[in-house]
């Protein structure tokens, strides 16, 4: 891994690339994510590419674990706006949101891309997996009543249950059905949570 001095132009550039490169992932998967339309999209050169990343591989593990924190920093805030008591419902009103239905190049890579994850290389598959526990983790902080596992198991299938929701409600081409698939998971998740 290249090693950047925090500030830097360098660093900088990274993160354009980085950041292209995750809307990337999340708007055509793995497998369409090139190393020309990233840099383009950054506003580079492609033969700038190597002095950032060592290989395209490279590139998709930084590029997966740069969605996953966006993601993960999109809800962290979402729960921090939120009434107290109200912190789950937001969350999952946050991650069902027409909004990220709409924007998949914007939204959670887990659900963008995830059915990719298995046919990557290890390092995507080891980001992708850190990011999966992220996003469970995120969710269990919610039940600080529960135990550790109760609470664990439960934040388990709550984001199970929003990633495939989302997943659904983004497949389908009818918007009354994308809206009841939605509106069955807040359902669901608010039974689970009580």
């Amino acid at each position: 891994m290249t090693t950047v001095k925090a500030g830097s132009k360098k660093e900088e550039t990274r993160e354009r690339i980085l950041r292209a490169a995750a809307r990337a992932i999340r708007k055509h998967g793995y497998e369409g994510v090139g190393v020309a339309d990233v840099m383009k999209e950054a506003g580079l050169t492609h033969g700038g590419f190597y002095a950032h990343f060592e290989s395209r591989d490279a590139l998709l593990a930084a590029a997966a674990d740069q969605a996953g924190a966006e993601s993960i920093e999109h809800l962290t805030r979402a729960i921090a706006a939120a009434k107290p008591g109200q912190e789950l419902i937001a969350l999952v009103d946050t991650y069902l949101s027409d909004g990220h239905v709409a924007a998949p190049d914007k939204g959670c890579a887990i659900a963008a891309a995830g059915t990719e994850v298995p046919r990557q290389e290890g390092p995507v598959r080891r980001v992708a997996n850190r990011r999966i526990k992220d996003l469970i983790s995120l969710v269990e902080r919610q039940f600080p009543e529960w135990g550790k596992s109760a609470a664990h198991d439960k934040a388990m299938g709550i984001a199970a249950t929003l990633v495939g929701a989302l997943v659904l409600a983004r497949a389908v081409d009818d918007a009354q059905l994308s809206n009841r698939i939605r509106k069955a998971a807040r359902e669901l998740v608010r039974a689970t949570a009580g």
